[in-house]
């Protein structure tokens, strides 16, 4: 970080927010040698222990991506392939699915990959008393609610038969085309027999099948997690490398600091916001700006006064309607952001169109004025709409603007309010113990628009934060799953997107690129489809 620079972040953040930036003042974590061929990697701490079902952010995905290997896996650009899976063969309307896996294959113990090293993983991520974050995700398969209820006594998906070691049956309550593609996302990863033994236990020591296992100094809590290559996986994603050494970040500021002096190798998709217009130039031969599959917004929980019903569905226009995107991207990111007219990407096809109640995400003082008076005939609004952030990921300049100008456009109280780290906003938002809107965002599982909206605004969904319910929207959704045809079920997710753009579960902030830097003795750096590096090409000279 160049004193200048802040400086010039510091006035472009005062146009729009009135205060200046204060960087973090903790540090990531570092010290420990790496080897030559070692690549040193940004992250933030888990949330929960490294089990696939329970992680569904960030900081814990890119391990467990890792770690483990499903039955398909994605190419760069998000091209589906098999993996472990030999052939997955659907019947005619795709409600039922013959899996055949690959001969051989194995966890970093040695143990066999088999076909009830799926079904049981699937079975207990799917069961009620499991608590799983991701338990949404098995939701097509047959018996899904007779497992996932609240107080259900079956553990078992009706819908999952094992043939043999290598062979099993999957049956879905519903014709879901897109299911093969959904099956390389984290949640339907393989786990051995002996994660069952003490699954707390196995998430921090976790054993996967995947191209990396965790090195003897394993994960240290806030420091450091450390991955080596897995000596018996045999997949094409073999490293070339010699592991990553993941170091754990509360603050960017610091982690940018530490690639400058060649103590960092590898940054998150992005850089600290001061710097967005200068890491070009600072690493002019080792710098990526890129359209990312990552969607930004807030959430305003219906259940807290004043935002649920009629009355919430106006203050959310209102609010939607309060703050200029176009100005907040151009000045406080520089181009590396785009203004969101959609709730998905444009980085994924048929992603970042702009529909029909677009027009909600439009800078309209007047308009928003207009909503929140009618809203407050219903009921007068008191307190402060504040929006929690996390303060280790560089959301207090967009944070600070956007309420601001909420504040200036409405004349009601409006602030940003930081959260130390992403784990204790995300245990709040979890828990539903947060009080406050907070931000919200979504990195694609899986290379389709319906990833950002299945897993995120139907009802009951896993990631769920707002816990939004339209069964017009639920209805919708499933239709869009269920249809073979690709042009047709464009068609009903653009319905589908237009009652989200109506009701507001969230409200849309802009899309993210992957606009970053790295240690330019690294060789063969490229970031995926859903912006995340590939980690196993990467070597250092």
């Amino acid at each position: 970080m160049r004193r200048f620079n802040k400086v010039v972040a510091v006035s472009a953040a005062a146009l729009l927010a009135g205060t200046s930036l204060a960087a973090c003042s903790s540090d990531g974590s570092g010290g420990r040698d790496s080897g030559d061929n070692v690549i040193r990697a940004f992250n933030t701490e888990p949330q929960n222990p490294l089990i696939p079902t329970n992680t569904n952010e960030v900081g814990g995905g890119r391990l467990v991506d890792l770690l483990f290997e499903g039955l398909v896996s994605y190419d760069v650009k998000g091209g589906v392939n098999n993996a472990v899976a030999e052939e997955i063969t659907p019947n005619e309307n795709a409600t039922e699915f013959n899996i055949k896996l690959k001969e051989g294959k194995t966890f970093s113990d040695g143990s066999p990959v088999t076909a009830n090293s799926f079904v049981d993983a699937w079975n207990y991520g799917a069961a009620s008393k499991n608590a799983q974050l991701a338990q949404s995700f098995f939701e097509p398969i047959e018996g899904f609610e007779d497992v996932s209820e609240e107080g259900a006594t079956e553990t078992e998906l009706s819908g999952l038969e094992v043939v043999s070691d290598t062979e099993f049956n999957v049956t879905l309550s519903r014709p879901t085309a897109d299911f093969p593609d959904r099956l390389g996302y984290s949640a339907f990863s393989p786990l051995p027999e002996s994660a069952y033994d003490d699954m707390d236990a196995f998430g921090e020591n976790p054993i996967g099948n995947g191209p990396y296992k965790l090195g003897d100094e394993g994960w240290v809590h806030n420091e450091s997690i450390q991955l080596v290559p897995n000596e018996n996986y045999d997949g094409e994603q073999k490293p070339q490398n010699e592991g990553i050494d993941f170091r754990i970040y509360s603050s960017m500021d610091t982690a940018y600091l530490d690639v400058q002096a060649g103590q960092l190798d590898l940054m998150d998709y992005r850089v600290p916001s001061q710097n967005y217009g200068t890491y070009e130039s600072d690493f002019p031969d080792s710098n990526v700006n890129q359209p990312a599959a990552v969607f930004q917004s807030f959430t305003i929980p219906e259940r807290l006064e004043h935002w649920g019903g009629e009355e919430g569905k106006l203050r959310r226009k209102a609010i939607s309607m309060a703050f200029d995107r176009d100005e907040i991207t151009e000045t406080i990111f520089e181009g590396t952001h785009t203004p969101a007219v959609d709730f998905t990407t444009p980085a994924i096809e048929g992603g970042g169109e702009e529909l029909e109640n677009s027009d909600v995400l439009q800078y309209n003082p007047e308009e928003a004025k207009k909503l929140w008076a009618e809203a407050d005939k219903m009921s007068p609004f008191s307190g402060s709409l504040d929006i929690a952030y996390n303060a280790d990921g560089d959301h207090q300049a967009w944070a600070e603007a956007v309420t601001n100008q909420i504040r200036e456009t409405l004349g009601i109280e409006s602030e940003g309010a930081s959260v130390p780290t992403f784990q204790q906003i995300r245990d709040d938002v979890t828990d539903r113990t947060i009080e406050t809107a907070f931000r919200t965002g979504w990195q694609a599982d899986y290379p389709s628009t319906m990833s950002f909206l299945t897993d995120l605004y139907r009802t009951d969904a896993g990631a769920n934060d707002g816990d939004y319910s339209s069964k017009e929207f639920d209805k919708l959704i499933d239709e869009a799953g269920s249809e073979t045809d690709e042009g047709k079920r464009a068609e009903i997710v653009r319905d589908a997107q237009n009652v989200l753009l109506e009701d507001l579960p969230a409200i849309p902030l802009w899309y993210s690129n992957v606009s970053t830097a790295w240690n330019p003795e690294l060789k063969d750096v490229e970031y995926n489809w859903k912006s995340v590096p590939v980690y196993t090409q990467i070597t250092k000279n």
